[in-house]
């Protein structure tokens, strides 16, 4: 099939990747001229395993392109993906819908025989309505068809998720367009992935209550960690107590920072914002903000705790500062809450991260391109960031420093063998 995908940031371009890989011709669109330059030379602009591989193996068959001509890849295709960014409005805590209503215009301009319109990108209920009626101003109805079709990956894991999703929803009561999609879709149905046919605002809502859902379960556990600490408890065997009920599961139940990335935080507060306006009281959603809010200071506080108020002129090294491992993101990343309380105090601040060199880092804070830079003589390791790379570290031999202190975030090591080393480390719910 000839799809076009709108947008080439993380959904778009790993999406446009993945679609190219099951034999359909694609091209990816986006008006940034240097991401679009730099993806025909083969360069991926975003971290995420395995993905340059599979773009330069489909770009090598002409299966995949890259434009900047918006009108002539929309005319071109029969399906189009509108894939572009939804970040939380800088007036409230709603969706900022401006990129995916400049694209439902750009498409009314293009019409000439029957499309499939598919919203890929995180929306609001009753966005496909709204986008179908600025398309409907100019085009008769006979010759288009919205669709919403959410997306599940997860940064890191994207073109896994991608080819053996759990689910595939799509939003349409359209007969003949859902056959298209599933014929689509197939491939991957084939390997067991259940195809879900549902109403449009109701695959809207999906996208929305599936992200709540699995931030209220990391701030649930998050919060009993709060509580084990208190009393005593290792966290983990309460992970593994609750996990092992099938109707729970371990997944989203590891203690750690607040979360972070490009969806849980915008989306709960989307959601949250929809409520209101339908005046729904979604409470428990609430909370979850709250609370992921409220952890943000705890762990600025614990911090301080372990220093013993002692900031001033220590040197506090970061081991990994996106907010989770296998991705560049650093969108909602509780390092960038700490790092400028820490500064203030007159704190010496240095990271390293895998995957590079943090425009959004403050530029005080030292760049390492090692870890060996990173932990030398250091007084305060932070593991900020899950990497593989932290998992087995001889931190005695890295430091040089007796007295050092070791913040571990992630729980990656033991605090039994942390304690027989004699290194004073401190972790999280236990």
């Amino acid at each position: 099939m000839n799809l076009c995908m709108i947008g080439t940031g993380y959904v778009g371009l790993v999406s446009g990747v993945c679609f190219s890989d099951l034999g359909n011709q694609v091209v990816c669109v986006d008006k940034d001229k240097d991401k679009i330059n730099l993806l025909n030379k083969g360069r991926v602009p975003i971290y995420e395993p395995g993905l340059d591989e599979m773009l330069k193996r489909n770009f090598k068959f002409g299966r995949i392109s890259f434009s900047t001509d918006i009108n002539k890849a929309i005319e071109s295709s029969d399906i189009i993906f509108i894939c572009v960014g939804t970040p939380t409005s800088k007036k409230n805590n709603s969706a900022d819908l401006t990129h995916v209503y400049r694209v439902a215009n750009d498409i009314k301009k293009n019409i000439k025989k029957f499309k499939i319109i598919v919203t890929k990108s995180t929306v609001p209920v009753t966005t496909g309505d709204k986008i179908e009626k600025i398309i409907a101003k100019k085009v008769n109805k006979k010759k288009f068809e919205i669709v919403s079709n959410p997306e599940f990956l997860r940064e890191g894991e994207a073109i896994r998720d991608f080819i053996y999703p759990d689910r595939i929803v799509i939003g349409t009561q359209n007969k003949k367009v859902n056959r298209v999609l599933k014929n689509l879709y197939e491939p991957l149905v084939n390997k067991g992935a259940k195809y879900l046919n549902t109403s449009r605002r109701a695959a809207e809502l999906i996208k929305y209550a599936s992200n709540a859902f699995l931030a209220t379960k990391i701030t649930y556990i998050n919060e009993i960690s709060n509580l084990c600490e208190k009393i005593g408890v290792n966290v983990e065997d309460i992970s593994i107590g609750m996990g092992l009920d099938k109707r729970i599961g371990t997944r989203f139940l590891r203690a750690g920072p607040a979360y972070g990335g490009s969806c849980f935080p915008k989306d709960t507060k989307a959601i949250a914002i929809i409520a209101d306006q339908y005046k729904s009281n979604l409470s428990i959603i609430k909370s979850t903000i709250k609370s992921n809010e409220n952890r943000r200071n705890l762990f600025k506080k614990r911090t301080f705790q372990i220093m013993k108020n002692k900031i001033k002129n220590k040197t506090i090294t970061f081991l990994g500062v996106t907010f989770k491992a296998n991705t560049d993101d650093m969108r909602e990343s509780m390092c960038l809450k700490m790092i400028p309380v820490f500064l203030k105090k007159g704190a010496k601040l240095r990271y390293y991260d895998p995957s590079g060199k943090k425009k959004e880092i403050n530029k005080k804070v030292k760049f390492c391109k090692n870890i060996q830079e990173a932990c030398l003589k250091t007084d305060l390791i932070i593991i900020h960031t899950e990497w593989n790379e932290f998992k087995s570290l001889d931190f005695k031999n890295l430091v040089k420093k007796n007295n050092f202190k070791i913040y571990d975030m992630r729980n990656i090591y033991s605090s039994a063998k942390m304690k027989q080393k004699k290194i004073n480390y401190f972790s999280v719910g236990r």
